[in-house]
């Protein structure tokens, strides 16, 4: 492909609105030609600050287009499934935010039809992969800088939202191990060079938000998963930090270890006085991985223009909702659960 890859976006909510300005105004070797969402603030938004001429209300609309090439989906997990599978049907690329779906089935299907179109790109967003300290920690991994790898903590914490955004969210978010632990899974697979897992536990409280109580979710839960081999993971996930946004992992070998994304730190200022040592912190995990989602979406345009071969699979994605699944079980049941 010579010319710029014509992109439409699907989903203009919190996120959907980072992709779309990333992709209208600061990714390479791309045009965002058309939007889709039912919500007319929404599309009014992309007409307006976007200037996409092109806006749907359907998104079998944007798929009859034949000014888009690849398609990406920020939607609702519960959609994901289906829609990504009628956009291989339509000869489009297409890109998922993470998860893949909810249920084993729905990563079959689309791992299915994606084989059935070898010349499209399917990818899903897990988006640490692409931050330079990830990227950096996990090549060292790999070229045994620690000697073999074992043990895999990690955790991804946000800020208190008082309004409480993500319970009236978690109904359809499949809890807070797929929405929030699903990234962890994934790093923790990555970092241990993708071993088999057999067996997680899970166990949680609800600190701040009682609402969580009618969906089985929890705001703090933590889960250990047990791979073929020997290794762990231990997972940490919480909704409910005074301070911001925290996302760290660390990663224990037999010869040393890594540390990434300790302390939460926005800059490397550090203020001293007589209130004592401080620095200012993240305030959301956009902040922390604005630099990742650009990579991101970069190496997607990349590899939809056939300049580049994608590592992160579907199989990928299909594992990690496995494990998800099994320590979202294990949270209900209070017993350990195979993968």
């Amino acid at each position: 492909m010579t010319s710029p890859l014509r992109i439409g976006i699907v989903g203009l909510g919190r996120l959907g609105q980072r992709h779309a300005q990333a992709l209208a105004f600061s990714t390479r070797n791309c045009v965002l030609t058309a939007a889709c969402s039912p919500v007319e603030a929404e599309q009014a938004y992309a007409r307006e600050q976007l200037g996409i001429q092109q806006v749907y209300s359907r998104y079998e609309d944007l798929l009859a287009s034949p000014d888009v090439d690849a398609v990406v989906l920020v939607t609702p997990t519960s959609l994901h499934a289906d829609q990504a599978i009628a956009a291989l049907q339509a000869g489009k690329h297409v890109f998922i935010e993470k998860p893949l779906a909810l249920n084993l089935p729905d990563c079959e299907r689309v791992l299915a039809e994606a084989e059935k179109h070898p010349g499209l790109i399917a990818m899903v967003g897990f988006v640490r992969r692409f931050d330079p300290s990830y990227r950096a920690a996990q090549a060292g991994i790999e070229a045994g800088d620690i000697g073999r790898p074992f043990i895999v903590r990690s955790q991804t914490c946000d800020q208190n939202d008082p309004e409480g955004f993500f319970v009236k969210f978690a109904p359809t978010s499949g809890g807070i191990f797929m929405d929030c632990s699903v990234h962890d899974i994934d790093l923790a697979r990555w970092m241990l060079g993708r071993p088999k897992a057999l067996r997680a536990f899970a166990t949680g409280t609800i600190a701040l938000h009682p609402g969580l109580a009618a969906c089985g979710d929890v705001d703090n839960g933590i889960a250990v998963v047990e791979f073929e081999g020997g290794a762990k993971a231990v997972l940490y996930a919480s909704r409910t930090m005074a301070h911001g946004h925290e996302t760290s992992t660390e990663v224990i070998g037999t010869a040393g270890k890594l540390t990434i994304g300790e302390h939460a730190a926005r800059d490397r200022i550090v203020t001293s006085d007589a209130h004592g040592v401080r620095h200012a912190v993240l305030k959301d995990f956009y902040e922390r991985f604005q630099a990742a989602f650009a990579a991101e979406m970069a190496e997607f345009v990349a590899a939809c223009r056939g300049e580049t071969q994608l590592t992160l699979t579907l199989s990928d994605a299909m594992e990690a909702t496995r494990i998800g699944l099994a320590i979202a079980r294990s949270l209900q049941s209070g017993m350990p659960e195979a993968v």
